[in-house]
């Protein structure tokens, strides 16, 4: 990781590993059949990753005084979906990725059908974590937390925007397309995550604003910085394949905008989204720094 301020540093190493120890706990490896299941949802969800969509829903909620436990399981259910999605999206029916976060993916240290599996059981504990008194004392929260991660997740969110993906290397989409399908692939979940936060904090819908316009634009900064990574970042820091896109021959922001237009307009974004919290002081200096963030990672 490049150039993140100390500040940040310390959040995501603060989240990193508050998520590995509510994943530890929620999945111990049972001493019969479902073994080799446990262990693959381990394999995927413990160790690793940005968790970037974590550190929103805390970063968020921190603004609020939302209590921490609150906070941390209810970023390890937008995770969980997050880890879901990228081991389905690891299959061969899929992206076919052999590395995911520095190590295997599932589908190569277990097989394709416990893969499945382990996505699947991903996909129901994040609704299950959310369900529970402990994520949040107040019922109508925990079903407007239920509510937004299902519709981030499903056909107007996340598993769009991935059908979408998959239409790209058979279609040649326009700008208008691949900002639709990418911010329902990639911006949907992020966007939920702030989201979620403000949902902790019991914001009414109306005082999102803000919130909303920022992660909109933290979205699409991050996946047009993802477009650069891919054609112009490390494999071993990235730990996964790159030059995917344009070996598959879909239309990128960098394909369709140019590499320079392309960075100009995620700097242009980052801006944008630091200026929506312009009604917030110091507290919200962590969301500053991950917008920030999204132009200067190297993974």
């Amino acid at each position: 990781m490049a150039e993140a301020s100390p500040a940040l540093l310390s959040a995501l190493r603060e989240v990193s590993e508050e998520i590995d120890r509510q994943f530890d706990a929620l999945l111990p490896v049972p001493d019969d059949a479902r073994a080799n299941l446990y262990k693959a949802m381990r394999h995927a969800a413990i160790g690793g990753g940005k968790r970037l969509r974590p550190l929103l829903v805390s970063a968020t909620a921190r603004l609020f005084g939302v209590d921490r436990v609150c906070i941390a399981r209810t970023g390890t259910a937008i995770e969980a979906i997050h880890v879901y999605s990228l081991i389905h999206d690891d299959l061969p029916a899929m992206d076919d990725d052999d590395m995911r976060r520095g190590k295997p993916t599932v589908h190569r240290v277990f097989d394709e059908a416990t893969a499945i599996l382990a996505g699947d059981c991903l996909h129901a504990l994040a609704f299950e974590i959310l369900a529970e008194d402990e994520t949040h004392g107040d019922p109508f929260v925990r079903v407007e937390l239920i509510g937004a991660l299902a519709h981030a997740s499903g056909p107007s969110g996340m598993a769009g925007g991935q059908m979408m993906d998959l239409e790209a290397e058979k279609s040649s989409f326009d700008l208008a397309t691949v900002t639709r399908l990418q911010a329902m692939k990639t911006g949907a979940l992020i966007a939920c995550a702030v989201e979620m936060g403000a949902i902790l904090g019991r914001v009414p819908v109306e005082g999102r604003t803000g919130l909303r316009g920022y992660a909109r634009d933290v979205g699409l900064a991050f996946q047009i910085a993802d477009d650069l990574l891919d054609a112009e970042g490390d494999e071993a820091l990235a730990g996964k394949k790159l030059r995917k896109d344009g070996d598959a021959g879909k239309e990128t922001f960098l394909s369709l905008l140019g590499v320079d237009r392309a960075r100009e307009q995620a700097h242009l974004l980052v801006d944008q989204a630091i200026e929506h919290l312009h009604q917030y002081g110091p507290e919200a200096d962590v969301l500053r720094d991950i917008a920030r963030y999204t132009l200067e990672r190297d993974q």
